[in-house]
């Protein structure tokens, strides 16, 4: 384990605010002293299972307080989520089934797992202490929090000022978040900036419970391709990590160049000493280009294995390379299950890239069409195409496929 100055420079890497930066020296040096793990906990809210890599900046910090020897708990939120979480919402969020839950919840964790070690962390379901709760248990826990204190609460008192109706049970919602906390006596717990209200509720019942205050780390939200943004699969400016290794390549070095050490910072497991590097590298005149390029490289690596990595490379290097095809070519639209070479004959006629079905036939067999730098033959016409790949017809000629 390393020395807890260390190991709080690791923690600290990109986190937008920890509450508070002293508690958690302590807490890091008592766990030193007595060699026991610090308990990090992670409520997650089962009603959107697909994750981009937005939502894994607080699994990587998670990842990096795996790798210090600390011992992770995920809260999927079976119980809760039944209330939904009104958090940003401006009027409730309709609860979700069991069926719903445990169909999400399941989704989760095989994303979840191909960021964190599933063999060093623990994964609860809420519902195994919340359901249990009797009436007076929850009387008492209700009393530590005024109404005032709940309105304070911006998506809360905004829909109060509005008229917008606030169900007595939305506010149960992250008093049952700190009861999480209680139930696992979590020394950390993470979260990203919509989740500071819920997650200080935590401190705040562990307080007036006589347990001893969990340290809350917000992560910030990481924008996405467009640079301005929050990453978001509903405005396409995402990088999912289920997503192909080509693709997931090509989508880093589409990141704008100001970007660059921000996503170092959120997107991946590099220690501080190295993102300053990077920093003086840029500062000095390096080309972002390249740095975007090992900054592909490592974000890749992560959700994927060497040899899709080294694929990815390739055909990054032979779609992309500056010498292999102009800037600006034209675009094609595409069905991204369906779509074969054979499937978009037609369309490059209309497109007046070829004259007729048998002109194209025929440049493929004297290997005049190639798909991404590589020739294709006869027997390519039933290849599908997926996104980004780039088609060459002729010498000048050139499309590239967009989903």
């Amino acid at each position: 384990m390393l020395v807890p100055k260390e190991q709080l420079k690791i923690i600290l890497k990109g986190v937008h605010q920890c509450v508070n930066e002293e508690e958690l020296l302590e807490k890091l040096e008592k766990s030193y002293k007595h060699n026991k793990p610090l308990i990090i906990k992670l409520g997650l809210d089962p009603s959107a299972p697909d994750i981009h890599i937005g939502h894994a900046v607080v699994l990587r910090k998670l990842k990096q307080m795996q790798d210090l020897g600390h011992t992770v708990v995920i809260v999927i939120g079976d119980f809760t989520g039944k209330i939904g979480d009104p958090t940003g919402k401006s009027k409730g969020r309709i609860a979700l089934t069991d069926e719903q839950v445990k169909e999400n919840a399941l989704t989760y964790c095989e994303q979840i797992f191909k960021v964190l070690d599933r063999e060093k962390m623990v994964v609860r379901f809420n519902s195994e202490w919340l359901s249990k709760i009797n009436l007076e248990e929850f009387i008492r826990i209700a009393a530590t929090v005024t109404v005032a204190r709940m309105l304070e609460r911006d998506d809360f008192w905004t829909r109060y000022n509005n008229g917008v109706p606030i169900g007595l049970h939305e506010f149960f919602y992250p008093l049952m978040q700190a009861r999480d906390s209680i139930e696992l006596k979590a020394d950390i717990e993470l979260g990203g900036t919509d989740q500071t209200f819920n997650i200080l509720m935590g401190r705040t019942l562990q307080k007036a419970l006589g347990q001893e205050q969990q340290v809350a780390i917000f992560m910030p939200i990481l924008e996405g391709l467009d640079g301005v943004e929050k990453m978001s699969k509903s405005l396409d400016n995402y990088i999912g990590v289920s997503e192909p290794s080509e693709v997931m390549f090509k989508k880093v070095m589409e990141i704008p160049d100001n970007l660059i050490i921000r996503y170092f910072e959120l997107t991946t497991d590099e220690h501080p000493d190295s993102i300053e590097k990077i920093k003086l590298e840029l500062m000095e005149g390096v080309n972002p280009r390249d740095i975007k390029y090992r900054l592909a490289k490592i974000i890749t690596s992560l959700y994927h294995s060497q040899e899709e990595v080294e694929k990815a490379m390739a055909y990054y290097d032979a779609a992309f390379s500056k010498k292999a095809i102009p800037e600006n070519i034209p675009t094609m639209l595409i069905d991204m299950d369906k779509d074969t070479v054979n499937d978009v004959i037609p369309r490059l006629i209309e497109m007046e890239l070829v004259k007729s079905r048998s002109e194209f036939i025929r440049l493929i067999i004297q290997g005049g069409v190639q798909i991404n730098g590589e020739k294709i033959n006869e027997d390519d016409l039933n290849q599908v195409l997926i996104n980004a790949d780039v088609i060459k017809i002729g010498k000048k000629r050139f499309i590239r496929i967009e989903k």
